[in-house]
């Protein structure tokens, strides 16, 4: 399986940073923005390969926030085949990962299936509405919302950075008082994750 993607060659040595936009974004959404983040590192951005009325997306879903759990499970394998070639690629031993809303689920079940694939995880208005099984990940993780996301709804979010904190993760939560949305609070809360 393979993605059509944004690369940016980094340093011998350096980082290989994964951004996965939202629905109906395209692989430029984080590309930029990862640049400005870590200029040395490897930049890789997979645009989603599902069609939603003409929205670009990683998995199908049936409604809103009702997924198509045969799809998902599916485009995460394939996902992560995708990432491990990109990380045998660039020989990197720091793998950082970016997503928002489609792209922060998909990037959340390639870590429920695949814990050792990634070092830091940062997980933008993700939306897990099922319970995943017990793994044990070192991973350091952020997770951003917004108290009141009506796609993501902050007791779901809760339950996933409880999840994550009872695997074993180093988790960091950031709220805001806003909804989908991303806030500056949450550009910060990158910086500074990442800094």
């Amino acid at each position: 399986m393979t993605y059509h993607a944004a690369r940016t060659t980094g340093a011998s040595g350096a980082p290989l940073f994964l951004t996965f936009h939202g629905t109906g974004g395209n692989e430029q959404q984080f590309h930029g923005f990862a640049q400005e983040l870590m200029p040395d590192a490897h930049i890789v951005s997979p645009r989603g390969d599902v069609s939603e009325m003409g929205a670009l997306r990683y998995f199908r879903r049936t409604g809103e926030g009702v997924y198509d759990m045969a799809d998902l499970e599916h485009r995460t394998a394939a996902m992560a085949d995708f990432i491990r070639i990109e990380k045998d690629r660039t020989k990197s031993k720091r793998v950082i990962a970016l997503g928002y809303s489609n792209g922060a689920n998909i990037l959340a079940n390639v870590a429920f299936h695949h814990s050792d694939l990634f070092t830091d995880l940062l997980l933008l208005h993700p939306l897990i509405p099922f319970d995943p099984s017990p793994v044990h990940l070192k991973t350091r993780v952020l997770i951003t919302a917004g108290q009141r996301d009506p796609i993501s709804p902050a007791p779901l979010t809760q339950r996933l950075i409880d999840w994550f904190a009872t695997q074993g993760a180093d988790v960091t939560p950031v709220w805001h008082p806003g909804g989908h949305e991303i806030a500056q609070s949450e550009v910060s809360a990158v910086h500074r994750f990442l800094g």
